[in-house]
């Protein structure tokens, strides 16, 4: 049985026919609240012959209900980005809201060319760059804790098949690279894994959304629980995932037997998390905050 349940509603986000820039695909969506509302960041495809993806943004009340803009938000500017931006996540600290997002100086698809990139704003409507913050990585699936621990800054990041942490005075040169978590042969996550949503801090622990991939190419979602003090210390990580390729929106699609998660917003006493559905639409899925975290301590 599945920890997290759906919104009736899902998918809560489909590719818009008449829109040039998202009418193949909209997926894989990092959010936060901001101002009493939910602002999503999600990446969007617009045709497959170049495949390359832009930051589409969608602001809610509800949390399930969005309104969209006629233009990307975000779109490839410079070299290091100019074969897509996918794959944004979110972290709200110190008054602004910093994006991390792989930014791709090769064709998609091509295994190379991929960089973790940092962006930030303050209204959603103007984007600083801060440029490629790991250069020396072939890297992806990077989250910022939304606060320091012990004076640094301190960021989770994928370097094929493990996750990795890391940690910075500035933001964006970052040093100290050590393997924080690794895939579990023979299980869920046995090829590789990835952090999801940027870290929540609980009392128990600050706890990690992520998805794992089996021998079958198949992409669930988990958690894990890190120290409070010392971030590279995993406490603990349940054997069973939360969220498995169910509907047909997740087992088909551009690529199928996907759930994805880059977002992941309290909203009262649930979480809401968002995700990509099959690489081709947006989910949403909620918990209770209490029972997810007692969950994440039974691993």
């Amino acid at each position: 049985m599945e920890l997290l349940r759906r919104c009736p509603e899902n998918p809560i986000l489909t590719p818009r026919p008449d829109v040039p820039w998202e009418r193949k695909a909209v997926f894989n969506p990092g959010a936060v609240e901001y101002k009493g509302k939910v602002y999503m960041l999600y990446r969007a495809v617009g045709e497959y012959e170049r495949y390359i993806s832009r930051l589409g943004l969608a602001v809610s009340e509800d949390g399930v209900h969005f309104e969209r803009f006629p233009e990307p938000a975000f779109s490839p500017e410079e070299s290091y980005e100019r074969f897509g931006c996918e794959d944004p996540r979110i972290t709200a600290l110190e008054g602004r809201f910093y994006i991390t997002y792989t930014a791709l100086s090769a064709r998609a698809f091509s295994e190379r060319g991929n960089y973790v990139a940092l962006a930030s704003t303050v209204d959603f409507r103007q984007f600083e760059r801060h440029g490629v913050i790991l250069p020396g990585f072939e890297d992806k699936d990077a989250v910022i804790f939304p606060e320091k621990v012990k004076g640094k800054y301190v960021l989770l990041h994928r370097i094929v098949p493990e996750i990795w942490i890391a940690y910075s005075d500035d933001l964006v040169h970052w040093y100290g690279h050590k393997k924080a978590m690794y895939p579990r042969p023979g299980c869920w996550d046995a090829v590789k894994i990835g952090a999801g949503a940027p870290p929540i801090k609980t009392d128990e622990g600050w706890l990690l959304f992520y998805h794992g991939v089996d021998r079958a190419r198949t992409y669930r979602m988990g958690v894990a629980l890190f120290d409070l003090d010392d971030p590279e210390r995993l406490i603990s990580r349940p054997l069973e995932f939360v969220l498995e390729p169910a509907e047909e929106y997740e087992r088909e699609g551009d690529i199928p037997h996907v759930v994805f998660v880059c977002g992941v917003v309290q909203r009262g006493e649930e979480f809401f998390v968002y995700y990509g559905g099959g690489d081709k639409v947006i989910g949403l899925a909620w918990a209770p905050v209490k029972e997810v975290v007692e969950f994440a301590r039974r691993g």
